[in-house]
């Protein structure tokens, strides 16, 4: 799934070679399994860059929109905790790292943007700094009206979208 999304989407990772991808992923146990928990939980991930610094390759979801296994979460347990009536299932953050991922940074997420348009009916979780974090809140993306959109609202908040 991951090659043909790869090949589907060559203006995601110009320049990058899916047999290059290929041979760094056969290597990489962590990484396959990162990435099947994202097909698993309905996301598409694809390959979106390359750091050179390190020699390693970016993959991100690249969804049009949350993948549905990844909705009516807060953001992290503290949050989750708080909760006293209405409890979601979890939270993004203990999700994300069951998964072995990273949530975006609000610049990661505006760079992904670049790439298509995601987003544009449901909104994501973005890594919130901690000043925001630490007075109850937190940071969430989406795409409207052909631009990227950064909100907050309280962290044990959540969204079927």
């Amino acid at each position: 799934m991951l090659k043909d999304r790869f090949a589907q989407n060559l203006h995601r990772h110009e320049g990058l070679a899916w047999d290059k991808v290929q041979a760094r992923l056969a290597g990489s146990p962590v990484a396959l399994r990162s990435l099947h928990a994202m097909e698993s939980s309905g996301g598409e991930p694809d390959v979106i860059g390359y750091d050179e610094s390190s020699g390693q390759y970016i993959y991100c979801d690249c969804s049009a929109e949350s993948p549905p296994g990844r909705r009516s979460l807060c953001y992290d347990r503290d949050a989750l905790n708080s909760r006293k009536e209405n409890k979601p299932d979890g939270s993004v953050i203990e999700a994300a790292e069951a998964m072995g991922v990273e949530l975006l940074s609000e610049e990661q997420y505006r760079g992904l943007q670049q790439l298509g348009e995601f987003d544009t009916k449901t909104s994501s979780w973005v890594a919130t700094p901690e000043d925001v974090r630490s007075l109850g809140g937190a940071l969430f993306c989406d795409r409207r009206y052909g631009r990227v959109f950064v909100y907050h609202n309280g962290a044990q908040s959540y969204y079927a979208a």
